[in-house]
């Protein structure tokens, strides 16, 4: 896991903003998201990773012990339960909304190499309603 130590800077994309859709990010939010450049920088320290990820208009740091469930709000403003794995050499996390309707997601970071990181992000459906 210390390889994942280090800043990347994303270089491309695919199906972003299709991605974006999915999760119905508004219109304005989605141009914002693709035309940005962000950064992802990983650190740990006593067990605890740090994922930090910015652009020139938001900043978001994600913290967290592998196996352990966190709360966390995303990016696109959802409120999700969250575990983070370290699967076959990747981070994988997986994100369960909370509020009905909304999308739930699965990311998978792998790293390609000492300084290329492949960030995949799939939505898996919707919270079922709540009773």
């Amino acid at each position: 896991m210390d390889a994942y130590k280090g800043k990347f800077e994303r270089i491309s994309s695919e199906n972003y903003e299709e991605f974006l859709k999915a999760l119905d990010v508004n219109y304005l939010l989605r141009k914002a998201a693709m035309v940005s450049t962000p950064t992802m920088e990983f650190s740990e320290e006593n067990g605890v990773w740090s994922i930090k990820s910015a652009t020139t208009l938001k900043s978001m740091e994600l913290k967290f012990k592998v196996g352990e469930e966190f709360e966390e709000t995303t990016a696109d403003g959802r409120d999700v339960r969250a575990v983070a794995n370290f699967e076959g050499g990747k981070f994988v996390i997986v994100q369960r909304a909370k509020k009905a309707g909304q999308a739930s997601t699965r990311t998978i970071r792998e790293l390609n190499g000492p300084n290329e990181l492949i960030y995949t992000m799939r939505v898996e459906g919707s919270c079922p309603p709540q009773d």
